[in-house]
């Protein structure tokens, strides 16, 4: 029996366009016909805005009842990508690192989500071309993420979420260090650690192995720890995060009864599937909406 396939949204697409919660969801409810939403936190940035912060989750829960949306999960957006987080060579600066993800761990709580995660670290050149400082850098990042695990549990929520990326100072990069990341940071106390998988980010340049450079492969082997995944069209070349329109689909390798196919033989538990469509922020709001539009549409063909 096939496991539970549903669809959602990052938020996104409404940064710096669409910021008061009543008009991205409006969007997202009336114009998509979604209910469930990925909160991005380029919306609402965990330090920037502390005072705010907590009156704009209450706003944004608020906000999701009327308009009948599930905040389902919260996110690390653009931004945050920029940082090292629970990478970063200096104990002070990773500290607000760890910080930094504590507060997006309590406004997950106020917008009523059930977890959070997102990108969680980033290692320099140089700590990650010394080899022994890449191994104590990996397990100060990992010893992060266990106290993560501990506040998400604290904070009574399901998962916590952690993103592979493209790029090998980005753990985990590949599918075997994903699975040993599983296996070493799930150790002890605290909700369970799972993927969210980004359908393209399989395009590394410096995998030896084909099956990396494989979003099916990675639905395969990770079905069962990833709650959520990231869709978007690609050319398996770059991190396009192109929409599913006729003109990119004809460019793009993903194809929705190969994921699902993909999720199924993986044995997925359930999955949100999470469009994350990045349009360039020059690019009209108009045209935003309407490949939002035809990408929803294009994928409800399939579930």
């Amino acid at each position: 029996m096939r496991a539970r396939y549903m669809l959602g949204i990052n938020n996104c697409f409404a940064v710096k366009r669409f910021v008061k919660p009543e008009e991205w969801m409006k969007i997202v409810r009336e114009v998509l016909e979604l209910d469930i939403v990925q909160f991005s936190l380029d919306l609402l940035d965990p330090l920037l805005y502390s005072r705010s912060g907590r009156y704009e989750a209450y706003k944004v829960r608020a906000n999701s009842e009327e308009y009948e949306v599930k905040i389902d999960t919260c996110f690390t957006g653009l931004a945050a990508y920029s940082f090292n987080l629970l990478g970063h060579p200096d104990p002070y600066v990773r500290a607000d690192g760890l910080e930094w993800h504590l507060k997006a761990i309590e406004l997950t709580t106020i917008m009523g989500a059930r977890g959070y995660g997102g990108h969680i670290s980033a290692l320099t050149m140089q700590d990650y071309e010394d080899r022994n400082r890449r191994k104590k850098m990996l397990e100060r990042v990992i010893e992060g993420v266990k106290v993560l695990r501990r506040k998400s549990e604290e904070e009574g929520h399901e998962f916590l979420l952690w993103e592979p990326m493209p790029i090998a100072r980005e753990p985990p990069h590949t599918i075997k260090e994903a699975e040993e990341i599983l296996e070493r940071a799930n150790e002890g106390r605290g909700v369970p650690l799972k993927y969210c998988v980004d359908l393209g980010h399989t395009c590394a340049k410096d995998v030896r192995r084909r099956e990396d450079r494989d979003p099916y492969e990675w639905l395969r082997r990770l079905a069962r720890d990833i709650p959520v995944l990231h869709v978007q069209q690609t050319d398996g070349k770059g991190d396009r995060h192109w929409p599913f329109t006729e003109k990119y689909n004809r460019r793009g390798i993903i194809k929705p009864e190969k994921v699902l196919e993909a999720l199924d033989e993986g044995g997925s538990k359930g999955t949100v599937l999470v469009f994350e469509i990045i349009h360039a922020f020059e690019e009209s709001e108009k045209r935003v909406v309407d490949d939002l539009e035809k990408t929803v549409r294009y994928w409800k063909e399939y579930l």
